[in-house]
């Protein structure tokens, strides 16, 4: 697609309030390929009154149209999927058939989920002499990461318009054209001007800007848990409700009676999907004492065969950071098993090695801290309880996995883990289940009938 040089508000593309424009790389090639907006107060002040104006008649929509505007945005995203994936790819680095795949299917089966939600959801019930409403909670702010970047916006918008919401989107940087390309499809769905306005521009210009604007009643925000924290903070302070998707550090607990071979291959496809730049990747691999030794052959055997299967990471602040945890990593004693904090020979770009560590210990750096890269840990445990232990022994709580040879000790064991979801066995994406944290990885949920809860408040009236 050819990057836009305004922004969309109102059902328009218009010019930004100042000249700054923030250049957009290929982190394959460290190539820019586009030049964007980077937006202002201005900006953001006149896409809040646009949001603000048209909340009214879009509150008061039926939810059958709403469902209906939903169901014709998934069938843009739909029709325009090879565009979505090759934009991914462009500008986040992804391998395309992952794009396909993962960041072009994904967000399209969430609309779609979110099409049939608003038709059906419960907005209006009967409890004893009263009458309930689930109302929309006003004009939300969506700010989104990198690292998922259609999905995430839809996994906020899709929900907030379904609730009746009008949105104000603030995307990351990084990938600012599938934003662009996602306010097109908005456009061609016929979703009503204002409904839906994109910004794009710095997190701490436009993203603060928005988090702290009066005209702003909620912020959904995804990102890392220190930046979620001063969001938290600025909307608070105007008593805005906050939906934060944070940081994680998830375990995937092996235990014994679990097929071995197949846990820790899905395991290390895990870590290495999108290049490890996904905050449920399961980066903490807990393997029991007598097993230990073969499952650490058996990761760096599977770690070596992704050298020439995952891009890169999404910029040269994104490879020096995981590049330090590496070294940090030996300096404080793990034994290195595959990788290393150089790049594959020959490659271009913002690499970094799939790689693997043994000898692992839970107070080490690496073991407690979100590395966000094609990072897997390898720890022991000697017991369940050990393992329950090491598995909750750090600040997040977002996702996890458990292998059993029996699906209900597996099950069992993951209703002892602090975190907001577990795959058992290896179990598959859910676009209806909730998915949110517990401690510091976050407030709130997305996705499903839950997902649409966070941007609806509730009235009462009694009879």
């Amino acid at each position: 697609m050819k990057a836009h040089d305004g922004m969309y508000i109102d059902g328009a593309w218009r010019a930004a309030a100042g000249p700054d424009t923030i250049a957009v790389l290929n982190p394959a090639d460290e190539q820019v390929i586009a030049q964007v907006p980077a937006g202002s107060a201005e900006d953001v002040d006149a896409a809040v009154r646009a949001a603000r104006a048209a909340l009214p008649a879009w509150a008061a929509t039926p939810p059958s149209e709403r469902a209906a505007r939903l169901a014709a945005l998934r069938d843009v995203l739909t029709a325009r999927k090879d565009e979505i994936a090759e934009t991914v790819t462009a500008e986040l680095g992804a391998p395309l058939g992952f794009s396909q795949k993962v960041h072009a299917a994904s967000p399209i089966a969430v609309c779609g989920s979110y099409a049939d939600l608003a038709a059906s959801f419960p907005f209006e019930e009967k409890v004893g002499n009263s009458t309930v409403y689930q109302e929309p909670i006003g004009v939300v702010a969506a700010i989104t990461p990198w690292n998922y970047p259609l999905h995430q916006i839809v996994a906020k918008v899709a929900p907030a318009l379904a609730a009746g919401c009008t949105v104000v989107l603030k995307p990351a940087e990084d990938t600012p054209l599938t934003a662009q390309l996602f306010a097109e499809a908005v456009d061609e769905a016929g979703v009503p001007a204002g409904v839906f306005n994109l910004v794009t521009g710095l997190g701490p210009v436009t993203g603060q800007a928005l988090a702290e604007h009066d005209g702003v009643d909620m912020v959904s925000f995804t990102g890392s848990t220190a930046v979620g924290r001063s969001i938290a903070a600025t909307a608070g302070a105007g008593l805005k409700k906050v939906s934060l998707e944070l940081g994680g550090k998830s375990a995937n607990v092996i235990l014994p009676s679990a097929d071995l071979g197949k846990a820790v291959a899905v395991g290390v496809a895990n870590v290495m999907a999108n290049s490890g730049q996904t905050c449920s990747a399961w980066t903490r691999m807990l393997v029991d004492a007598d097993r230990y030794e073969e499952a650490v052959e058996l990761a760096a055997q599977a770690a070596a065969k992704y050298g020439d299967r995952i891009g890169p990471l999404v910029n040269a602040k994104q490879q020096a950071r995981v590049r330090g945890y590496i070294e940090k990593g030996v300096a404080e004693g793990a034994r290195l098993v595959a990788g290393g904090p150089e790049a594959p020979a020959g490659k271009k770009g913002f690499h970094v090695s799939p790689t693997v560590f043994a000898d692992v210990t839970p107070g080490m750096t690496i073991a407690q801290e979100e590395i966000f890269g094609p990072v897997l840990t390898v720890l022991k445990y000697q017991d369940e309880d050990d393992a329950v232990r090491i598995a909750n022994g750090t600040v997040y709580g977002l996702a996890g996995a458990v292998w059993a040879g029996d699906e209900a000790e597996a099950v069992a064991f993951a209703r002892r883990l602090e975190t907001g979801q577990v795959d058992i066995n290896g179990g598959r994406f859910n676009p209806l289940a909730p998915f949110g944290g517990y401690k510091h990885s976050g407030v709130g949920r997305e996705l499903g009938s839950h997902g649409l809860a966070e941007f609806l408040q509730t009235k009462s009236l009694q009879f």
